[in-house]
């Protein structure tokens, strides 16, 4: 099981030891999830509206970005930008035209009512928006339980109303984890396994 260190100067392992309790608690809690391969995927809650690709390409894409990314030691609760630039990595690679977009955005509770707001990061395809990387908010210690989103892949317009997305038109910055290690490895199954299952749908 490969694990990513959040620090560069740090191993996983010296990272782990650092953490106060709460936090070394949830990381042991996410590292027996991977141990036992019973990690979240996005593609369980996804709520998807879109054309592209195959409704089994898009939910076996968000699902491998997803895994890839929560290879970070502390999982992907904190890796939004991550995940959308790899994601948006891929679908270019794809014939896709793809980009992050990073902003605001501000999630509802049943009612209507704000109940948390933060800098976050999707990716905008044409007309559509892909914000995949929330049903791991609940694991981020910075989010309040209450906020319980579903990824969407979808028309803009139909963007759910449990959040607003605001982009920012902010410059998202390349990212070492994911050119140098999940990029790489993401190419490669996007040329092989997804490319068969591709052709197969």
């Amino acid at each position: 099981m490969r694990e990513i260190s959040p620090a560069l100067n740090a191993t996983a392992d010296q990272f782990f030891a650092t953490l106060q309790p709460p936090l070394m608690a949830l990381v042991t809690d996410i590292r027996q999830q991977k141990a036992r391969g019973s990690r979240m995927r996005p593609s369980v809650v996804l709520i998807d509206n879109s054309g592209l690709l195959s409704a089994k390409g898009r939910t076996t894409l968000v699902d491998k970005v997803a895994e890839l990314v929560d290879e970070n030691l502390c999982g992907r609760g904190e890796m939004c930008e991550q995940y959308a630039v790899l994601l948006a990595l891929a679908l270019d690679h794809l014939g896709i035209q793809a980009r992050p977009v990073s902003g605001e955005a501000i999630y509802f509770d049943a009612q209507g009512k704000e109940i948390y707001r933060w800098r976050h990061v999707w990716v905008r395809v044409g007309d559509e928006l892909i914000d995949g990387n929330v049903d791991s908010l609940v694991e981020n210690p910075a989010v309040p339980k209450t906020v319980q989103i579903a990824p969407y892949w979808g028309p803009i317009q139909a963007t759910p109303r449990d959040r607003k997305l605001s982009g920012s038109g902010a410059r998202i910055g390349p990212d070492n984890d994911v050119i140098g290690i999940w990029w790489p490895d993401l190419k490669k199954w996007l040329d092989g396994p997804f490319a068969i299952l591709a052709e197969n749908t």
